[in-house]
């Protein structure tokens, strides 16, 4: 019992509810993302894929896809057994993109697919889609993942800790 207790429970404050993850899936995100981070900053690419488990039951990512500026469309992952996350980058940082937030599609996105989702923004943020709930949580902020050297903190005003889709719809709308 203390073996299952002992890797288990990040707790966030989320619009009055707990959200518990894996500190297993959190430490393994951070390093998807750590890799992944400063190629997506330097050629200004969105890079996706996902997170699952193989048939070994080892938490593992399929290899990312390189996407565009603003989108990304993962392949469908070999080995995988279950999938649990997507997972995508949002580029470089750019005064014309509300980039340090996930956005309505992103959330769309995960949900259609049945699926949570995490984001790393260019600012080093780390984000995470609870796609039933439909809300969106940092689960760590500005710094956390390799930033991009432009980024510039306070662009986009008040980023909060977390959103539900419609708050984050009506955020990008501003």
């Amino acid at each position: 019992m203390r073996a299952l207790v002992s890797g288990l429970v990040v707790l966030l404050a989320v619009t009055g509810s707990a959200l518990a993850l894996d500190s297993r899936e959190v430490a393994f995100v951070k390093s998807v993302f750590a890799q992944l981070q400063p190629i997506s900053i330097r050629k200004n690419r969105e890079y996706c894929g996902y997170i699952g488990y193989d048939a070994g039951g080892q938490l593992i990512a399929s290899k990312a896809n390189r996407g565009r500026k603003g989108s990304c469309r993962a392949d469908d992952p070999v080995g995988m057994e279950v999938i649990i996350a997507s997972y995508h980058t949002h580029g470089a940082f750019s005064t014309r993109y509300f980039n340090e937030i996930p956005s309505g599609d992103d959330m769309e996105g995960d949900e259609a697919e049945g699926i949570d989702g995490w984001v790393a923004t260019p600012g080093g943020r780390l984000w995470y889609i609870d796609s039933q709930d439909m809300v969106t949580s940092q689960i760590c902020g500005i710094g956390c993942l390799p930033m991009d050297p432009d980024f510039i903190k306070g662009d986009m005003g008040l980023v909060a800790q977390s959103y539900s889709y419609e708050q984050l719809v009506r955020r990008l709308e501003e």
